[in-house]
């Protein structure tokens, strides 16, 4: 079955990996380390979805947000208890990006940036929206 994996590249993965463990629960699968410390792979997982991630190679253009200022790309966690693990990430150094509250689209979310630049969505299913509905009450946003 074809999948697709997040890969992070992260300016101190080691240290990330660590962050995630105290942010959102993440089990190590492995990691390999250069024989000077740096993680040339690893792989992790939260709440059964896999995330590799790596240090920065600048030499073959790998950067991560850090280095470039911001990322372009942004990770959903579905849990069944969004406010707990968005404050969880917040006490381990996440910071706030929005805040929780209940979305028209029917979930609870917020979102939060990693002190390595990835950005987290983080959501709970409240309610099923089909997407005729959905469009509708997005469409409301915009009326004044």
């Amino acid at each position: 079955m074809d999948k697709a994996t997040p890969f992070l590249w992260i300016k101190n993965a080691a240290e990330a990996i660590e962050f995630y463990k105290k942010a959102f629960d993440a089990v190590e699968i492995y990691r390999l380390t250069e024989p000077g410390g740096k993680v040339a792979h690893a792989e992790i997982t939260i709440g059964g979805a896999k995330i590799s991630l790596a240090g920065e190679y600048p030499e073959y253009g790998i950067l991560g947000p850090e280095t470039l200022g911001n990322t372009t790309v942004g990770i959903q966690l579905q849990v069944d208890d969004a406010d707990k693990l968005y404050h969880q990430a917040i006490a381990a150094g996440a910071t706030i990006v929005n805040p929780m509250t209940d979305q028209f689209y029917g979930d609870r979310a917020g979102s939060v940036k990693d002190p390595f630049g990835h950005y987290w969505m983080i959501y709970t299913t409240i309610e099923v929206v089909n997407p005729e509905e959905m469009q509708k009450r997005f469409l409301a946003l915009f009326v004044s």
